[in-house]
């Protein structure tokens, strides 16, 4: 940085002679794993982990890479580097290849960045910690407990109490009408929370995408970047979701709207932290943080439930309004237990008319060029309907799900003796294809389509996918 300072004014300066003497690009870390033929697709997924594996002593010199104390899963192919919400559903997997110890490192890894930075980022980069992913940690401390890989649940609530204050931070000092960071206050008095990043920049690892998505809009291109940047947020990026013109990224709003499975999930963590402060004996605390969760089922159903539709919707706070695009977001109350039995019922019904397509729940109705749109199916999303429904005595829905989704994993693993990112799950495409759009080609690996297909195949044993096996390349 000091050599660029003071050479870049220099007459004749060049700056990608400069790049090429000074850095060393970086490359996608080659892997020799191939399936032999006729292995089948678990015994495919249990070898997968230790090429997914990352150890903090292999991480390069110089790198934007945020140090790690413990080893940890990357989801594969350009994402070389720990991603928070995906590493709830590759847990799933590690849990069912009894990998524990592998779980308890990352359950360290978890803390460590919330003791470190106040927050998960994104992933463990630099560039990340402007902002968070879905707060799923939560979740996962239930995961650590439910296979015994942590002594004490209880160990965890100071990190779960300091992720709260990092998604809350300025709520106590907000008016009606006003919103800063991730909290918004409504007109009527309710607090609900919305995707944020702190910069109003490019995104570092997309910059010039953005810079040309943001000069297609009519918007200040600050506003733009920080709807991407907050998109990115989501986990969901990106998706029509988001955008006032399904065709057209430059139109995303995601800080103008309050999404369903955001509040959804921090009602889980409001509950959790309520749970483990009475299981310390810190009744007051407990009382206080299950108000608070009260506080939060409520809005959500006042706020996002849509009588007519039977089914959960993001809420416009800009607009003072309820979206009306129909996404699988829809089943997140559902696996968090804040539901009613009736708007479950309804719910599944909903889905059954609307999203339930030849491979699984499809993620949106809207095809767009967004990778977070129909056709596309994501593992995720079928692990949240499946696990919803079932916990709402809908399991014959939830067995649907999870077999179509079985079939189109196992198809496409008989074909190409992989599994990818993303699927395909209109008729005829199903297991056929993988799923397409987006700002990069479809990545092979894959983190969390491993982990919930690894659990979906021990649950429903006499799959025919059980049976899928490699074929000869």
């Amino acid at each position: 940085l000091a050599a660029y300072r003071a050479r870049k004014d220099t007459p004749g300066f060049d700056l990608a002679s400069f790049v090429d003497e000074h850095f060393v690009p970086e490359r996608e870390p080659f892997s020799n794993y191939v399936s032999p033929p006729q292995q089948p697709l678990l015994v495919h997924i249990d070898g997968l982990w230790d090429v997914l594996t990352r150890r903090p002593q292999q991480h390069p010199r110089y790198s934007s890479l945020l140090p790690l104390p413990y080893a940890y899963v990357v989801p594969g192919g350009r994402f070389r580097e720990l991603y928070y919400w995906d590493s709830h559903f590759t847990m799933l997997g590690l849990a069912e290849s009894g990998r524990p110890h592998l779980m308890r490192a990352m359950a360290g890894n978890f803390a460590y960045l919330i003791d470190t930075y106040g927050h998960v980022p994104n992933g463990n980069r630099t560039y990340y910690l402007s902002r968070s992913q879905p707060p799923v940690f939560a979740m996962m401390v239930d995961l650590f407990a439910r296979y015994g890989v942590i002594r004490r649940s209880l160990d965890y609530l100071p990190q779960l109490r300091k992720e709260y204050a990092y998604w809350m931070a300025g709520a106590d000092t907000l008016r009606p009408g006003e919103a800063h960071r991730s909290c918004v206050h409504l007109g009527d008095g309710t607090l609900l929370n919305r995707y944020w990043d702190e910069r109003d920049t490019p995104r570092e690892e997309a910059y010039l995408e953005d810079v040309l998505t943001a000069r297609q809009s009519t918007r200040p291109a600050r506003e733009v970047y920080r709807d991407l940047r907050a998109g990115a947020a989501s986990g969901w990026d990106f998706s029509s979701r988001w955008l006032d013109d399904a065709q057209q990224l430059a139109s995303i709003r995601t800080t103008a709207l309050l999404p369903v499975d955001l509040n959804s999930f921090l009602f889980k963590l409001e509950t959790q932290i309520a749970r483990l402060s009475a299981m310390g004996g810190d009744i007051e605390t407990s009382r206080h943080f299950q108000r608070k969760a009260d506080e939060r089922a409520q809005a959500i159903g006042r706020v996002m439930w849509d009588e007519r539709a039977g089914a959960f919707f993001d809420f416009d706070w800009q607009r003072g309004r309820l979206c009306t695009a129909l996404t699988a977001a829809t089943v997140t109350p559902l696996y968090v237990g804040l539901a009613s039995r009736e708007q479950a019922r309804r719910i599944a019904r909903t889905v059954r008319q609307r999203l339930l397509s030849a491979g699984g729940i499809a993620t949106t109705e809207i095809d767009s060029d967004q990778q977070w749109d129909h056709p596309n199916g994501w593992a995720p999303l079928q692990w949240l309907a499946k696990r919803g429904f079932d916990q709402y005595d809908e399991t014959a829905l939830a067995q649907d799900i999870s077999d179509r989704w079985l079939k189109t994993v196992g198809k496409l693993y008989e074909r190409k003796n992989k599994l990818i990112e993303k699927y395909s799950l209109i008729p005829m495409q199903a297991g056929a294809v993988g799923g397409g759009g987006g700002e990069y080609p479809l990545q092979d690996g894959f983190g969390w389509t491993n982990g919930v297909t690894r659990r979906l195949l021990r649950d429903s044993p006499r799959h025919s996918a059980n049976q899928s096996r490699a074929q000869k390349p």
